[in-house]
């Protein structure tokens, strides 16, 4: 497919959307609640940490509820450079998808498909169909719910996809899987050679912030790649959402804020 002619994308605004939960972290509900229009909000210089491959082939774009946030930049900027693409969107209702406005009626209609859980007599999302026959080069892109992303990416795994052609990005932390309690484990600081024991309970960027070494955190949860730290030895017990399988398996880098540890000791890059 090819993009609509005179795409316009406004590059001097940030636009996001952010879903009202009861049960928020302080995040969704601190905003919906506290925040107006006109408020002055400092903010950091963002982070991608799911960005579009550089491969000049087709791309599939999936989006679950709120998840549609990051994937509408990426079909706003391949359609903005001519890129083949199409944008797959899911939500429970219409009233509670965000942006659909702009992707109904807008120049992205031309190739994005809306399902809705409440309009039963609206074609499905049918994932095996969709993600058969690809050709070689697809990229897929998936964001969304953690059981909507997994339904996807085990679909594409499943059909063979490639693990490369495969890019996600969670809001937040699946449940946990791992099976037997965690051990303690120690950690050390390279710079200063100081080591701190990280007991069971507790998350190696609470050591270390206790004995005033920081590092950056924001989720906590693993999800955003704030806190990610080098690694100069030992080996990592990965349990985020950012690395892929092959920069887990590298083990030069973790996530501080729930990652853990397979050895005895951790020696850090701080």
């Amino acid at each position: 497919m090819s993009p609509v002619a005179g795409f316009l994308m406004s590059l001097d605004i940030y636009r996001i959307a952010v879903l009202r939960t009861p049960d928020s972290a302080g995040g969704s509900r601190g905003l919906t609640e506290r925040f107006e229009e006109g408020d002055l909000v400092e903010v950091g210089a963002p982070r991608n940490l799911f960005p579009l491959s550089a491969s000049d082939g087709h791309s599939m774009l999936f989006a679950g509820g709120i998840g549609i946030t990051p994937i509408l930049c990426m079909a706003e900027r391949l359609a903005r450079t001519g890129k083949s693409f199409e944008l797959h969107y899911a939500g429970r209702s219409r009233g509670r998808m965000a942006f659909l406005r702009s992707i109904d009626g807008g120049p992205l209609a031309g190739f994005s498909h809306v399902y809705c859980d409440d309009e039963p007599n609206q074609p499905r999302l049918d994932l095996a169909g969709l993600l058969s026959g690809h050709a070689p080069d697809t990229q897929l892109y998936v964001c969304g719910p953690t059981g909507f992303m997994s339904a996807v990416l085990d679909t594409a795994k499943g059909l063979g996809w490639p693990p490369e052609h495969l890019h996600r990005e969670y809001f937040a932390a699946p449940a946990a899987t791992q099976t037997g309690a965690d051990t303690a484990f120690e950690v050390q600081v390279a710079s200063t050679g100081a080591r701190f024991l990280v007991p069971p309970e507790r998350s190696v960027v609470s050591v270390l912030a206790e004995h005033r070494t920081e590092v950056n955190v924001s989720c906590e949860q693993g999800v955003c790649g704030t806190c990610l730290t080098r690694v100069l030895d030992g080996e990592p017990d990965h349990r985020d959402q950012v690395l892929t399988d092959s920069e887990r398996s590298a083990n030069d880098q973790f996530t501080p804020c729930c990652s853990r540890a397979r050895t005895p000791v951790l020696v850090l890059d701080l």
